[in-house]
């Protein structure tokens, strides 16, 4: 024979043994699984089983268990509703406050109370003083106390509550002044022999400090100088110093800071006042 034929006979042999094999094993294993009684009993009748081969579900049978332990009655039998339960307060320690809610509102609480606290004090910033302090009329003192006071040490009175100086003005300055445009709100304190300038310099913002030497105003920031009365010299400031309105009443000064008014132009000098020494800072802005 040739190989092709015994190969195919071989085959055919090894899917019979194969099949064989199978079978005989399932056989095995379901004998294995169930005993002989077990079989045996499968292949009789049921007891669940009615006359004639009746067939009975599992729900007919726990219904007939039900009426056999009722006495074969099926009568409803009603129920009494129980009464109403008296209505009793509750316990206050068991409604009351749990402790995430107390620690919760104790949150809430704490921030209403920063952001509160925080924003009266914004308002306070901003809102204007009303009673003394800058941004309100100031009694500054005696008029002749503060002239003499002046005129001795040779410096300007300064007055840190409201962030100004106050500088005799000279009465044959007067008409120099008028016909150089001042403001009308600060000529009844130079007409009193006065003026009280804002302490900022107008370039930047710094505090202008008086020089003893040269009896100038001369800020450190930049170099801005001014003269005795405020009137710019020299340096990168647009104008000279701002001012503010004085009132002289019964010989008192009255300053009012709420009320801020622009310095003289550049070129004006009502005193003719020169540099009277060596300077504190030079005009470049170089100490």
């Amino acid at each position: 024979m040739e190989g092709t034929t015994v190969l195919a006979i071989a085959i055919g042999v090894l899917v019979a043994l194969g099949v064989l094999v199978l079978a005989t094993s399932t056989k095995r294993r379901r004998d294995a699984l169930l005993s002989r009684e077990t079989i045996k009993r499968d292949k009789s009748d049921s007891p669940f089983l009615g006359g004639e081969g009746e067939v009975q579900s599992g729900r007919d049978v726990e219904r007939a268990a039900v009426l056999a332990r009722r006495g074969d009655s099926t009568a409803l039998v009603p129920v009494d509703s129980a009464p109403p339960a008296p209505w009793v307060a509750p316990d206050p320690e068991i409604v009351g406050v749990t402790r995430r809610q107390f620690f919760n509102r104790s949150i809430v609480a704490m921030f209403g109370l920063g952001l509160s606290g925080f924003g009266a004090a914004v308002l306070a910033f901003l809102w204007p003083q009303l009673s003394g302090g800058f941004g309100s009329k100031i009694r500054a003192g005696n008029l002749d106390d503060i002239v003499a006071s002046v005129r001795d040490s040779r410096e300007p009175f300064y007055l840190s509550e409201g962030r100004f100086y106050i500088v005799p003005f000279p009465e044959d300055a007067l008409s120099k002044a008028e016909s150089a445009g001042y403001s009308a709100a600060v000529l009844p304190g130079m007409e009193a022999g006065v003026v009280a300038l804002y302490q900022k310099c107008p370039h930047l913002g710094c505090r202008v400090p008086f020089c003893p030497t040269s009896q100038w105003f001369e800020c450190g920031c930049h170099g801005s100088q001014y003269n005795r009365v405020g009137e710019k010299k020299g340096g990168p400031a647009p104008r000279g110093m701002d001012r503010f309105p004085v009132e002289v009443a019964n010989g008192v000064i009255t300053v009012d800071t709420a009320i801020q008014i622009q310095g003289p132009a550049i070129g004006v000098n009502t005193t003719g006042q020169e540099s009277e020494g060596p300077h504190c800072v030079g005009a470049s802005g170089g100490h």
